[in-house]
C-alpha cells in the first residue's frame, strides 16, 4: 500500500505482463520487421529485438482499435506515451529473463509442448493439438517453431521466477482487521440546522460601495470564461408547425389507427394457478374457503412464484368466451374458478380491476394534430434540404440563408455551460465545440429532425464584465455570501451557549442521524459533515459545520464499532484481505523489477527505436 492507487494503475501495465504466463499470438498476420536482428536495447544479457519491439508496438494498436471500435494510428499511440509503456514492459520482461537465466532456471522440452498444446489457435475443431496449424499460424506471425519454442520457455521461466519472489505472499491478518473496523465502523449524532429565520436581524441589501468592493475583491466569479463566438442558422420542427395544414380525414385515420390506445375495455389485473383435474382445483378453492390455505401458500407448494403465475394486464378479449364469462362477470370475489384454460383447469386470483375507458375523438384531437403537425413539418424540412444544401455549396452565407430560407439566424457565445436554445441540443454542442475558423458552414442535422449550420467567427477571451452590466449578479453573491457568514456566527454563538451548560435541543428542533458511515452522503448537509463527525473524538464533542444556506451544529452521540461476524463485515474483511495481498505483491514485485533492471545494465539503441517507430504509417 506504499505506492498511491495513481501508480499502481500506471504500473500494473508493465507488471502485470510478469504475473501471466502468456504467448505472443496477437497480431496474427503481421509481416517481420525489416531487420529483425537489431536490437533495441538489452538487460544484462537479455535481448530486446527490434522484432520484439515492433510486435509489441503493433498488437497494441490492434487492442486499442478493437476496444475503440475505430482505427488508431501510431501517431495517437505515441501521444499518449504508449510506447514508452510497451517499451518499459519489454525491459522488465527482459530483466526477468536474464535473472531466470543467471539462477539457472529453465523449464524442459515436455513442459513447453504441454504449454503449446493448450493453446486454442494450434488446435483443431476436436480440441487437440495440430501441427500444420501450428506452423500456419506462425508463419503468418513471421516466425518459426524454434524461435516461439524458446520465446515461451522463457515466458514459462519468467513465471516460476515470479511465483517464487510473490508465491504464497500472505499479509498479517491484523492489517486487514484494522482497516475493516476502521472502514465499518459508524456513528450516531444529532444535529441543528441554523438557518435565516434563526438570526436577530434580516441580512439587509448590500450599499453600492459594498457591491463594489465585493466585486473588486472576487473578479474570479464573475469573469466570464473564454466562448466561442458562432453565428448559425436554424429550422426545427415546432418554427413551422402553425403552418402545416391538417387534414381532417388524416385526424380521423390517425384516431382509428391508436384506437386501441383511446378505447380500452375493462381489464384485470391476474394470477392464474393451473390444476391437473377439475377435482384437484375444487379441493383448492374448498380449502381457501375454509381458511385451511391461501394462494400464495397453493402457489409455493408448487414450487412456483407469484412471477410464474402472474398473467398482468387482462381483457376480455385475451380470454377464452367461458373463461372471460366467469372471469368479468364476477365483481364480488377475489378468488375465481375452477375456470377452462388451454392448460387445464384453474383456479384466478384478481388483484386490481381496472376500469373500461374511452377517450372521444374530439378529445384527442389537440394531441393528434400536434403530433400530424409535428411530422408535416419534419417532412417539409427535409423537402427543403436540398435546396439549403445547394446554396451552401454555391458559397451562400448564413446571413443569406436567414434571408432567403425559412431558417433563422442567430449568435451565441457558446461555452460548454450553454444550454439554452439551439444549444440544448446535442448534435449542436459536438459541432460547436469542434469548428474552427477556417471551416465553411455544413448543414447538420438536430435530434427532433430540424436544420442548422454554424459559423466561428472568434475565440472570445475570459473577460470580467463591467459592474453596471452585471449589478443583480453580484448583489446575489454577495446576499449568498453574507448569509453563509451570518448563519455560520450565529451557529457560533449556540455552540458558545453549550459550553455555559445549554443543551442542543434547548436550541431548537434537532435531527437524529443512526449509523452512519464513513462512506455515506447525507444530501441535506453540507459534503464534509460526514468527514467532519469521523473526526470528533468522544461522544458529546460538537462541531460547527458551515453551508452555503444553513450553519449546522453537530453532537456526536455514539461510536459503534464494526459487527465483527455480520455479513457485510465479513465481506469487507475477505475483500479487504485481497486488496492488501495484491496491492503488496505488486510492490514488491515493482521493487524486485526495479532491483534487477539496476543490477544488470539497461542499455538502449536509441537509431534502432526511431528506426522501428519509422516503419509505422
Amino acid at each position: 500500500m506504499a505506492t498511491s492507487a495513481a501508480k499502481k494503475v500506471s504500473t500494473l501495465f508493465v507488471w502485470i505482463l510478469l504475473g501471466l504466463l502468456f504467448v505472443a499470438l496477437a497480431g496474427f498476420g503481421i509481416g517481420s520487421f525489416s531487420g529483425g536482428a537489431s536490437q533495441v536495447g538489452a538487460v544484462g544479457n537479455a535481448q530486446i529485438t527490434a522484432e520484439d519491439y515492433f510486435r509489441a508496438l503493433n498488437n497494441e494498436i490492434n487492442a486499442q482499435s478493437a476496444q475503440s471500435g475505430q482505427a488508431v494510428s501510431f501517431a495517437q499511440i505515441r501521444a499518449r506515451g504508449i510506447d514508452e509503456q510497451v517499451l518499459a514492459g519489454l525491459t522488465a520482461r527482459a530483466a526477468l529473463s536474464h535473472e531466470a537465466a543467471e539462477m539457472g532456471i529453465s523449464v524442459g522440452d515436455g513442459e513447453v509442448a504441454r504449454q503449446i498444446s493448450q493453446i486454442q489457435a494450434f488446435q483443431n475443431t476436436s480440441g487437440q493439438f495440430d501441427r500444420n496449424s501450428y506452423e500456419f499460424v506462425l508463419q503468418q506471425q513471421g516466425s518459426t517453431p524454434r524461435e516461439f519454442e524458446e520465446d515461451t520457455r522463457e515466458d514459462v521461466a519468467r513465471a516460476l521466477l515470479q511465483t517464487a519472489v510473490i508465491g504464497g505472499l500472505t499479509p498479517p491478518e491484523i492489517f486487514a482487521e484494522i482497516l475493516t473496523a476502521y472502514q465499518s465502523e459508524t456513528r450516531d449524532f444529532t444535529r441543528l440546522a441554523v438557518t435565516e429565520r434563526d438570526l436577530p436581524e434580516p441580512i439587509a441589501d448590500p450599499t453600492d460601495a459594498q457591491l463594489e468592493a465585493y466585486y473588486d475583491e472576487f473578479p474570479e466569479r464573475f469573469t466570464r470564461p473564454e466562448a466561442r463566438r458562432i453565428t448559425y442558422a436554424w429550422l426545427i420542427p415546432s418554427a413551422i408547425m402553425d403552418d402545416v395544414e391538417i387534414n381532417e380525414d388524416a385526424l380521423q385515420e390517425l384516431y382509428d389507427e391508436r384506437i386501441d390506445e383511446y378505447v380500452q375495455p375493462e381489464r384485470r389485473l391476474l394470477e392464474r394457478l393451473v390444476f391437473g383435474s377439475d377435482e384437484a382445483a375444487e379441493e383448492a378453492l374448498a380449502a381457501i374457503a375454509a381458511d385451511e390455505t391461501d394462494f400464495d401458500t397453493l402457489v409455493e407448494e408448487r414450487d412456483l412464484t407469484l412471477a410464474d403465475v402472474d398473467m398482468g394486464e387482462v381483457a376480455p378479449d385475451d380470454l377464452s368466451d367461458a373463461a372471460a364469462e366467469i372471469i368479468f362477470g364476477d365483481d364480488e370475489n377475489e378468488i375465481l374458478g375452477p375456470v377452462p384454460t388451454p392448460l387445464g383447469p384453474a383456479i384466478f386470483r384478481v388483484n386490481a380491476v381496472l376500469e373500461a375507458s374511452e377517450v372521444p375523438f374530439e378529445d384527442a384531437r389537440e394531441d393528434l394534430s400536434a403530433e400530424l403537425a409535428q411530422e408535416g413539418a419534419r417532412r417539409a424540412i427535409d423537402d427543403m434540404r436540398e435546396e439549403i444544401d445547394d446554396l451552401l455549396a454555391s458559397g451562400a452565407t448564413l446571413e443569406e440563408l436567414g434571408e432567403d430560407t425559412a431558417m433563422v439566424l442567430g449568435t451565441l457565445d457558446y461555452t460548454t455551460a450553454s444550454e439554452e436554445g439551439i444549444a440544448a441540443y446535442d448534435n449542436f454542442r459536438d459541432a460547436a465545440a469542434a469548428v474552427e475558423e477556417s471551416d465553411f458552414p455544413e448543414l447538420l442535422d438536430l435530434s427532433d429532425g430540424g436544420l442548422f449550420a454554424l459559423r466561428l467567427d472568434e475565440i472570445v477571451p475570459p473577460a470580467l464584465p463591467p459592474l453596471e452590466e452585471i449589478e443583480q449578479e453580484v448583489a446575489n453573491a454577495w446576499q449568498a455570501t453574507a448569509l453563509r457568514e451570518a448563519v455560520a456566527d450565529r451557529a457560533s454563538q449556540l455552540v458558545a451557549q453549550l459550553a455555559q451548560g445549554a443543551t442542543l435541543d434547548d436550541l431548537g428542533d434537532t435531527a437524529e442521524e443512526r449509523l452512519i458511515r464513513r462512506q455515506d452522503l447525507l444530501p441535506d448537509l453540507p459534503a464534509t459533515t460526514v468527514a467532519q463527525v469521523f473526526q470528533l473524538d468522544a461522544p458529546g464533542d460538537v462541531v460547527m459545520i458551515p453551508g452555503a444556506e444553513a450553519a449546522h451544529i453537530v453532537r456526536l452521540d455514539a461510536i459503534n464499532s464494526g459487527i465483527r461476524d455480520g455479513e457485510d463485515t465479513s465481506v469487507l474483511l475477505t475483500i479487504m484481505n485481497q486488496t492488501i495481498a495484491q496491492s503488496m505483491a505488486t510492490d514488491i514485485f515493482e521493487a524486485y523489477g526495479q532491483a534487477l533492471q539496476a543490477d544488470a545494465g539497461i542499455s538502449m539503441n536509441q537509431g534502432v527505436i526511431n528506426s522501428v517507430h519509422a516503419s509505422f504509417p
